[in-house]
């Protein structure tokens, strides 16, 4: 993976956040012209926080500057996808990490809980949490999926055994996040758990979700869903090249050939990244495969 070029002379000298008051947890929030929501989301944040900007043209840096000065601020100075969120990770002082998106945030107690939590389950290095969407508070789909894992709780783990979750929804152990190196630029953006998850369950890291653990997130419509869908595609066949074996690289190129033209969209972006993905290519540990096709084919 390649490593970007930092603008900001704070993340080039690898300087990192300074903590004075105590907490176990740093919220870490990566947004691109997004100012709006982060208006919205920044006040509800517990410090510290910091956020990591991907090269905003809104103003976005200066303004939560000079209206919100207890966040700290990161200039990316261009796009960097998910992995911006590494930046803030590196410059964390916290032990862990609460991911938010600009338009999501944690319930009131919910990061005291989930440090609690990673302090009681040394093993656990991502706690999953229950993502509840909308005014509604409808449960997210993700979540959903989690708290149904067919693979059972494991005896050093809070509660049931997962291997992908929802960024927004996550509370990391900074030493094994970083240890499994982060988000990465192949994938950059949109379904980027995935490779983590497994990547993680391959170095004898546990994930899990808790259900008492809970974050709110209110995302605006899609503007893009062709788009997204692209995304999706292009991002699940890199994530087979990366990690599983060639089988299911195959299986997942035949399923974007059969949705049409978003699926051959995204199977031409993938090969172009292809080259990238065969470099950082390496296979799983047999049981977290397996594990992993137990969770895509579950009646099995």
């Amino acid at each position: 993976m390649s490593t970007p070029y930092w603008r900001t002379k704070d993340v080039r000298r690898g300087k990192r956040h300074r903590v004075v008051n105590g907490a176990r947890v740093t919220v870490v929030v990566a947004s691109r012209d997004r100012l709006r929501a982060l208006t919205r989301s920044l006040p509800l944040h517990p410090s510290p926080v910091i956020l990591v900007d991907n090269g905003s043209s809104d103003g976005t840096a200066a303004f939560v500057r000079r209206h919100f000065p207890d966040v700290h601020v990161v200039e990316a100075g261009r796009n960097l996808g998910a992995p911006a969120r590494n930046v803030g990770v590196r410059m964390a002082e916290t032990p862990y990490v609460a991911f938010a998106d600009d338009d999501s945030w944690w319930a009131r107690g919910a990061l005291e809980r989930a440090a609690d939590v990673l302090d009681a389950y040394p093993r656990l290095a991502v706690l999953g949490a229950r993502v509840l969407v909308g005014p509604d508070e409808r449960l997210d789909a993700v979540s959903e999926q989690m708290r149904d894992s067919p693979l059972g709780v494991e005896p050093d783990l809070p509660g049931p055994s997962v291997l992908g979750f929802l960024a927004c929804g996550a509370v990391v152990r900074r030493k094994a996040f970083l240890e499994a190196g982060g988000f990465d630029d192949v994938i950059f953006f949109f379904g980027e758990e995935e490779r983590l998850a497994v990547d993680l369950a391959a170095r004898g890291w546990g994930l899990a979700y808790v259900d008492d653990v809970v974050a709110h997130h209110h995302p605006a419509p899609a503007g893009d869903p062709h788009g997204r869908r692209v995304l999706a595609t292009r991002n699940a066949v890199l994530t087979a090249v990366l990690r599983r074996p060639w089988p299911v690289v195959a299986r997942r190129a035949f399923d974007a050939l059969r949705v049409g033209p978003a699926g051959w969209e995204g199977l031409r972006a993938a090969v172009r990244r292809l080259p990238r993905a065969l470099a950082a290519r390496r296979g799983l540990p047999l049981p977290v495969e397996l594990a992993r096709r137990r969770l895509e084919r579950p009646g099995d």
